[in-house]
């Protein structure tokens, strides 16, 4: 109740509003309600970057194969050189990688090796050429080398039987050699999701069409297409769906037909003609709606039959803010995918940054080095969740604990990194 008497309830300006779940609990119920795929496919190597490995992987030999030189020089055997004084080695061969010496050093003897290359027989160490002194007859090294002196020993990157890669892994360019260096063509996967997406409002406009009064351009629809992207899923796009209870039927009827994720902007509020959630609860099922976070409060998340659901704000920003703090681990979580909490950084703030308490805020941050060589954070400008270029501008979220009443500068923060986000 207000202070003329009027009963009214929380609204978006509000930083505070008992029916709203914390952040943590959010994602809590939504790990809760994901149910991970369990079909699984085959990948070819060079398809497989980013996606899931559906089970651990083990190498079947030892990488490297061979005991071979970590440096181009000369195969000896330490252990029969004198402790102390010069020693001459007539060279007797050459190994090369792919192609080694076929015969055996004896006393007094060493081979010519490049990188790479086996071992030959009777020899434990490499010293490398610019310790040896070339002579006539072959050449003179002046000081002991210790046995094993730049070798590589036969599986000490991988030996035979050791877990290569663990189930769950979103393989990386790394991975993907690894795996080429024990010998795998392909690799088994976790299916990939399909995840269908619309735009509500009949304010939206398609890009590339002119913009009517009242009108503006369809920005989420391009930012989600973004986002989904580099998670690598399979996208339905259902375009703009416009605020009329038929056609929300229609465009719901058919995500749940076809995807495993349903993600909508727009329309999750309390106005008029605001559809998503009464549609959500009338052929689905909503496990909450409001989260204690700015920008984003508007969020309602469920299952539409056996697909989970998402419906992010309309406002562009928190578009971006709730998809990368609930949709993304969701999705990633549906995969299999092995999932670590998001990397946190402390640094000053260079920005005075206003907050009430109540709500968690993700404020637009850009975290770089000050003229004394420290990070520092600042922010981008307008924190306002309908300035989508303060993401832009960005590279990192400033996070303010529920708590927090304003940052002054100097004051620590807690910065999250868009790096591993976008």
């Amino acid at each position: 109740m207000n202070k003329n008497g009027i009963k009214r309830g929380a609204s978006c300006r509000d930083d505070f509003d008992p029916e709203s779940i914390l952040p943590e609990q959010a994602l809590e119920k939504i790990f809760a309600a994901i149910r991970p795929v369990a079909e699984t496919e085959s990948a070819p190597l060079r398809s497989a970057l980013g996606r899931v490995l559906a089970a651990d992987i083990r190498s079947g030999i030892n990488v490297p194969s061979g005991r071979n030189s970590a440096m181009d020089g000369y195969a000896i055997n330490a252990a029969a050189l004198p402790a102390g004084g010069a020693a001459r080695l007539k060279i007797i061969g050459a190994s090369f990688a792919g192609k080694p010496f076929p015969g055996r050093l004896g006393p007094g003897e060493c081979a010519r090796i490049m990188t790479g290359a086996l071992l030959p027989e009777g020899a434990d160490s490499v010293i490398i050429q610019e310790q040896a002194e070339a002579t006539a007859e072959g050449i003179r090294i002046g000081a002991a080398v210790k046995p094993g002196a730049n070798v590589r020993e036969a599986g000490e990157d991988l030996a035979r039987g050791d877990r290569v890669l663990a189930k769950g892994t979103r393989l990386s360019p790394a991975d993907l050699g690894v795996l080429a260096s024990v010998g795998l063509a392909e690799v088994e996967v976790s299916r990939n999701i399909k995840a269908a997406f619309f735009s509500t409002g009949d304010e939206l406009c398609p890009v590339g069409e002119p913009l009517a009064d009242g009108l503006i351009y369809d920005s989420n629809r391009y930012t989600l297409h973004g986002m989904l992207t580099r998670l690598g899923v399979e996208i339905i796009d259902l375009g703009i769906v416009r605020d009329d209870p038929a056609s929300m039927e229609r465009a719901f009827q058919r995500a749940k037909d076809e995807a495993d994720i349903v993600i909508t902007s727009g329309g999750v509020s309390v106005g008029e003609a605001d559809y998503v959630e009464q549609t959500l609860r009338a052929r689905g099922e909503v496990k909450f709606w409001k989260v204690a976070m700015k920008p984003g409060r508007p969020l309602t998340f469920g299952r539409l039959g056996a697909a989970c659901f998402f419906g992010l704000p309309g406002n562009p920003v928190s578009v971006m803010v709730t998809f990368y703090q609930f949709v993304q681990p969701a999705i990633r979580k549906m995969l299999g995918e092995t999932l670590a909490p998001p990397i946190m950084l402390k640094a000053p703030c260079a920005s005075r940054l206003k907050k009430r308490p109540g709500r968690i805020e993700y404020q637009r941050g850009i975290l770089s080095r000050d003229k004394n060589g420290r990070l520092a954070a600042h922010k981008t400008g307008s924190q306002d969740s309908g300035i989508l270029s303060s993401m832009a501008a960005a590279n990192c979220f400033i996070v303010l604990p529920i708590e927090n009443d304003g940052v002054e500068p100097g004051d620590m923060v807690d910065v999250q990194l868009f790096h591993g986000l976008v």
